[in-house]
């Protein structure tokens, strides 16, 4: 007999469910939704779901089981995944399957799920869920197991980068000529594989250390999780590198933010963000139109921008910024995830310029 769990919205909304992964522990925070149709092992190991609680929309998962965990002996990066650890708290499916069946399958998703301490509930129905969450997002949840009732836990309160990023400086080189400081807010590996594809000398770091002083070409800010604004040490450096004026700078996701707070502009919390694999967004300025990946609950507003600053793309969703460019061209950063390992990838070229920026 399986064992029932609960999740309870803090709007009193309840999901009875079966649960399957991790089933020892209550959890709470976030409920957010994902879109895309493939994917679940790279979302629930992104660093930038921590401290959430992962709906799938699509209803079938688990029929491709989860991929080994290998590593490169030369970079210590997971092969097929984006990190280490999975990060949501819990996943969240309509119908879960342990039958499996694909070509790098190495274990069930309950399996996976059960190692790292993740719960999982099935047989909620994702399509109302979903609907609540947008018609009343964000909300915060909570999943209960043996009736083990715990506080709301409110995730914007709290610095998760701190969290997930790196506790110490690793240096990762290809003896390339320009050298790269990566800054790891909750850096997905593909991210750094992207990188270090285009021969560059690169140094990770932690999200607070002052890199002001270090000898770089270009700073590049990752992706995270949470609340930008408790990021406070990263976003003074960040503005430090800005005023100097000497070194260039490219960032993703929470990095378009940190780089909008360091400049002077606001970011405002979404009323349910955006979290799929096909959000298109726009070229500024042109009909140039791209299918996306995302993962955030913040964005920037675009009205705050100072003089000399912009927006680069926008989401054609919903309007809301998908990106910051300085009239310079020195300093830019985009919302949505152009490393994707999930796909699509059809911004990869974003790295491209960064490293032509580095080399002009």
């Amino acid at each position: 007999m399986k064992k029932k769990g609960k999740l309870i919205l803090q709007d009193g909304t309840c999901y009875e469910g079966t649960l399957f992964g991790a089933t020892d522990k209550s959890v709470s925070g976030e409920v957010v939704f994902n879109t895309s149709m493939t994917g679940y092992p790279e979302a629930l190991t992104d660093p930038s779901y921590m401290g959430q609680m992962l709906v799938c929309t699509y209803p079938i998962i688990g029929n491709y089981g989860f991929p080994p965990e290998d590593v490169d002996p030369a970079t210590n990066l997971a092969l097929y995944l984006e990190s280490s650890e999975l990060h949501p708290l819990a996943l969240i499916v309509h119908d879960y399957t342990d039958d499996y069946s694909h070509w790098n399958a190495a274990e069930s998703l309950s399996d996976a799920l059960e190692r790292h301490g993740v719960v999982g509930l099935s047989g909620v129905d994702t399509r109302e869920l979903t609907k609540e969450i947008r018609d009343h997002g964000p909300l915060i949840g909570k999943l209960v197991v043996d009736d083990q009732d715990i506080d709301f836990f409110q995730t914007d309160e709290v610095n998760l980068v701190a969290e997930v990023s790196t506790p110490e400086v690793i240096h990762l080189s290809k003896s390339g000529a320009k050298r790269v400081v990566l800054v790891d807010c909750g850096a997905k590996e593909n991210i750094v594989r992207m990188l270090l594809d285009r021969d560059v000398d690169l140094t990770i770091v932690p999200w607070d250390y002052d890199f002001t002083e270090m000898d770089y070409d270009g700073l590049f800010i990752s992706n995270g999780p949470g609340n930008p604004m408790q990021c406070t040490a990263l976003i003074d450096h960040v503005r430090q590198v800005i005023e100097s004026g000497e070194k260039p700078i490219g960032g993703i996701c929470m990095g378009n933010q940190i780089m909008a707070l360091a400049i002077g502009a606001k970011v405002k919390k979404m009323k349910f963000g955006h979290r799929s694999a096909n959000q298109p967004v726009r070229l500024c300025g042109t009909d140039k139109c791209f299918i996306t990946s995302q993962n955030h609950g913040f964005a920037v507003d675009s009205d705050t921008l100072p003089d000399g600053w912009r927006p680069y793309f926008e989401n054609l969703n919903d309007g809301s910024n998908e990106g910051i460019i300085h009239e310079s061209g020195r300093y830019f950063a985009v919302q949505f995830h152009p490393e994707c390992h999930g796909g699509p990838m059809d911004t990869e070229f974003f790295f491209d310029d960064f490293i032509k920026l580095l080399n002009s």
